[in-house]
């Protein structure tokens, strides 16, 4: 190849990918970067006095700071509570509007319309819903369940939490999960039907084996939606009752952005990062070679 083709050739690819590597090292490179850069500093967010501290963030987090620890548990104890729920009813939800039923296109529908919904206005609504809502209906029929201080309790403001997250989450998940059921060789199910076997056995060794790839999808997405949820968070409980259902993101902009410890904030999503693109890895590392095997 010629030297004037090879420059036609850089050129044309400059031209296609340069304008979007230029915005993603603007929006998300350079920042990130930044922040990492800050994570070893003392800085208020505000002013220009930057004082470099190397390690001593990380030494307060992980020795001092028992609010940034307890934070991380939480949001562990949600993320494994909102991965399963939100993938069970995702994948219940697809079985069902895959079913030949009338109504399943307006179901796909109704199923999907939480997900198009912000975070922080679906906080407020299901905030309403639970002190307002439930307290109304509590009272006309004397059920205990609508008479649970949901929101002024640790373990119901935290079950709250799981509830919103999982009916805005499970449609979207639906639609992943009803593309791979489409694509189920119908052939292979009639088959295993005529051979005696049950709807669960269908069910196991047919179905879910061949939706692996859409289970990877959808573990993935749901980890990295439940360790950076904060938007629910905030506007349903903003961590409350005393910082009891507090999450790692919600603590994280606390402390960057209300107490001003810009430096210290930077430490905890640099940890946060590691700790999640970590957990993401291995999960999909560990789902496809499932797939492979299966």
């Amino acid at each position: 190849m010629s030297n004037q083709k090879k420059l036609k050739k850089a050129g044309l690819f400059m031209l296609f990918v340069g304008p979007a590597f230029l915005a993603f090292s603007v929006i998300v490179l350079y920042p990130f970067l930044s922040g990492v850069y800050y994570a070893f500093t003392n800085w208020n967010g505000v002013t220009g006095n930057i004082e470099w501290v190397g390690l001593d963030n990380f030494k307060y987090l992980l020795f001092e700071d028992e609010q940034f620890r307890r934070s991380f548990w939480i949001t562990t104890k949600y993320t494994v509570v909102a991965i399963l729920l939100t993938n069970a009813v995702g994948f219940f939800l697809a079985l069902l509007v895959t079913q030949m039923l009338k109504t399943r296109n307006i179901l796909r529908t109704v199923f999907f319309l939480p997900n198009l919904i912000g975070g922080l206005l679906l906080g407020f609504v299901w905030q309403f819903i639970f002190v307002r809502g439930f307290a109304s209906v509590g009272a006309l029929t004397g059920w205990s369940l609508f008479e649970l201080p949901w929101l002024g309790d640790e373990k119901t403001a935290f079950w709250g939490i799981v509830i919103v997250s999982v009916w805005q989450g499970a449609g979207y998940i639906m639609i992943i999960y009803v593309a791979a059921l489409q694509n189920v060789p119908q052939e292979l199910i009639e088959a295993a039907k005529i051979d005696g076997a049950t709807p669960w056995q269908v069910l196991r060794h047919i179905t879910i084996p061949l939706v692996a790839p859409a289970v990877t999808i959808c573990l993935f997405l749901t980890i990295s939606w439940s360790f950076k949820i904060f938007d629910v968070n905030l506007s349903l409980t903003n961590g409350g009752p005393f910082k009891s259902t507090e999450m790692l993101a919600l603590n994280i902009y606390t402390e960057a952005f209300v107490n001003n410890r810009y430096g210290v904030g930077e430490a905890k999503a640099l940890i946060f990062f590691i700790v999640v693109a970590t957990i993401t890895t291995i999960q999909v590392m560990y789902t496809k070679k499932k797939e492979v095997e299966s």
